[in-house]
């Protein structure tokens, strides 16, 4: 008797972390994809917000008067940030640049002022920004508003083509992940149906039988969702030793949400999976539970 006992407990206990395994590796999957569709949406603003707007001033603007526009600039709810660059600045730049100093052949300094804007990421594109360019004309002494049309129209195009090519894998892995940790559940409760038989058959109501089964999935749903997360911390922590500057699109809100979900996932899919699991083997008769 006591040597069945241990045998039925080294069973259980085996398939108990055979079951936080399979479920860690399919939490870390579903983990993964949350990850690289926050990611993928945080680089995205990134690479908008790169993208440079430039405003050229007249040559008479004096240096309180850019200070002025520059502080109408910064109001504007469609700015995320501003530099303003003076003519000397300018002239430094192109010296260093092509080794020599324009300003020595033509006599004067040829270049302009200017102010470099930086839009936020809902504006940078062609349709946002040619009202606003329309609106930075409208400046007293803007001469010009240069930006790459080109450029930002084939960062939408291929943004949006990543964006959806993204959605679709996380819609398809989601589903696998489910059916993958569903599977696991099922196979843990399968072993031990003609326990629930047994229970049937004394009298004990189908809650009173469900209870140690959802206790039991809802502590292997908690190990698995900390092991996964772990391993996702892991890989976090070996790209920003790779390359600190993935921090740029890598956030502390990127990996709150990323580890939330993989934590409420593995709790409700772990105890959604065995409560459905327990009903199918409570409804079968005995002579179903030997025919499967």
């Amino acid at each position: 008797m006591k040597r069945r006992k241990r045998k039925s407990r080294g069973r259980g206990g085996l398939q108990a972390v055979t079951l936080c395994i399979s479920t860690a590796m399919v939490l870390v999957l579903l983990g993964m994809v949350v990850f690289s569709v926050l990611t993928a949406r945080n680089l995205s603003n990134y690479v908008k917000e790169s993208l440079t707007v430039t405003v050229m001033l007249a040559e008479d603007m004096t240096a309180p008067e850019a200070q002025k526009l520059c502080a109408e600039l910064k109001k504007q709810h469609y700015i995320n940030r501003l530099t303003y660059i003076s003519k000397e600045q300018a002239l430094k730049e192109q010296a260093k640049e092509l080794g020599a100093d324009p300003s020595e052949f033509v006599g004067t300094n040829p270049f302009e002022a200017s102010v470099e804007l930086q839009l936020k990421a809902e504006y940078a594109n062609n349709d946002s920004l040619q009202w606003i360019a329309k609106e930075l004309k409208r400046k007293a002494k803007v001469t010009e508003i240069a930006y790459p049309q080109t450029l930002i129209e084939s960062v939408n195009t291929n943004l949006r083509r990543v964006n959806i090519v993204l959605l679709v894998l996380a819609v398809l892995l989601a589903i696998v992940s489910f059916s993958l940790i569903n599977n696991s559940i099922r196979l843990g409760v399968y072993a031990r149906r003609f326990s629930i038989r047994t229970m049937k058959l004394v009298g004990a109501s189908w809650g009173f039988i469900r209870r140690p089964f959802l206790r039991r999935s809802l502590l292997i749903g908690l190990i698995a969702a900390l092991l996964a997360c772990a391993v996702l911390a892991g890989g976090i922590y070996a790209l920003w030793y790779y390359e600190p500057e993935v921090l740029t699109v890598i956030t502390w809100e990127v990996m709150a949400i990323t580890g939330a979900t993989v934590l409420v996932c593995g709790l409700l899919l772990t105890l959604f999976c065995s409560y459905v699991s327990v009903n199918k083997f409570l409804r079968m008769t005995a002579g179903e539970l030997y025919k499967i």
